[in-house]
């Protein structure tokens, strides 16, 4: 399955000339290992390909605008199809600059995994910072037996250099559906002061970073992983089996680094292998 990555077309035009990126990249089975079936990208968005004896083929989007503030565009595509394995990383934190008045930033990106095929959706943490605005979509569209993990992580400010987020705007939405059918949704909305907002005990109790995490299968195996995956969360996370085969943690720290500390050794017991060195340097 090949799609199209497009800018999404606005009434709006923005009154800051930024940056606009897409890509399209697909997986193919070939032999014992996976290779590209198609692959392009225009503006700021490009791909790179490490070398890997490992048999998934690995993608590591770049972002050379060096981030996101308002009126940029971001559109990514990607399919493994069938008896393939497609890694998707990113090669620093993406981060969300203070936006003008009036404008957002909106980052739309679509993963299609065949019967059979395996896509990890590993980007590193997306960074929030004071007076941005941004409007992200990410829809998974599975087939048959494809088997899917994402993780998606935000850091409110970092702590270390003593950022705080007082005024903020973020619209999260995530979709996933298997032959058609919706197996999992979930918007997050967060505007005005977020250190407020993460401060209340209900919300965040002072949380400065969180992360979502979610394994999705058509077998028992996103159902193995649920206690050996609890044993590895402190008090801030939760993990459930949802629905058959549909695994999902949402982790809260104080701030990144605490949220890795937790974060990698669940991810490489879900990825079954280490992740990509880009999360290592």
């Amino acid at each position: 399955m090949t799609i199209a990555a497009k800018i999404p077309s606005e009434g709006h035009v923005s009154q800051q000339p930024r940056a606009q990126g897409t890509a399209l990249i697909a997986a193919k089975p070939r032999g014992d290992r996976s290779a590209l079936a198609d692959f392009r990208t225009s503006g700021c968005l490009k791909m790179l390909f490490p070398r890997s004896a490992a048999p998934e083929l690995t993608a590591i989007q770049v972002n050379t605008a060096g981030g996101v503030t308002g009126g940029d565009r971001i559109a990514l595509s990607a399919s493994a199809q069938a008896g393939s394995h497609l890694r998707l990383s990113t090669q620093a934190a993406e981060r969300i600059y203070r936006a003008q008045p009036g404008e957002v930033g909106r980052i739309d990106t679509r993963l299609c995994v065949e019967d059979g095929a395996r896509l990890d959706w590993l980007p590193q943490e997306t960074i929030l910072f004071d007076r941005a605005a941004l409007d992200r979509q990410l829809r998974i569209d599975l087939t048959g037996s494809a088997r899917f993990l994402m993780v998606e992580p935000l850091i409110l400010g970092r702590a270390a250099m003593g950022e705080t987020v007082r005024d903020a705007r973020l619209t999260d939405h995530i979709r996933v559906t298997r032959d058609g059918r919706p197996v999992f949704a979930d918007t997050m909305r967060l505007s005005g002061d977020l250190v407020a907002h993460m401060a209340r005990t209900a919300t965040g109790g002072g949380a400065g970073a969180m992360a979502s995490v979610l394994l999705a299968t058509s077998d028992s195996e996103a159902d193995s992983h649920l206690a050996p995956i609890r044993a590895l969360l402190p008090d801030t996370a939760g993990a459930s089996v949802i629905r058959p085969g549909l695994l999902y943690l949402r982790l809260l720290a104080p701030d990144g680094f605490e949220l890795r500390k937790t974060l990698i050794p669940v991810l490489q017991r879900l990825n079954g292998a280490n992740l990509p060195r880009t999360w290592m340097i």
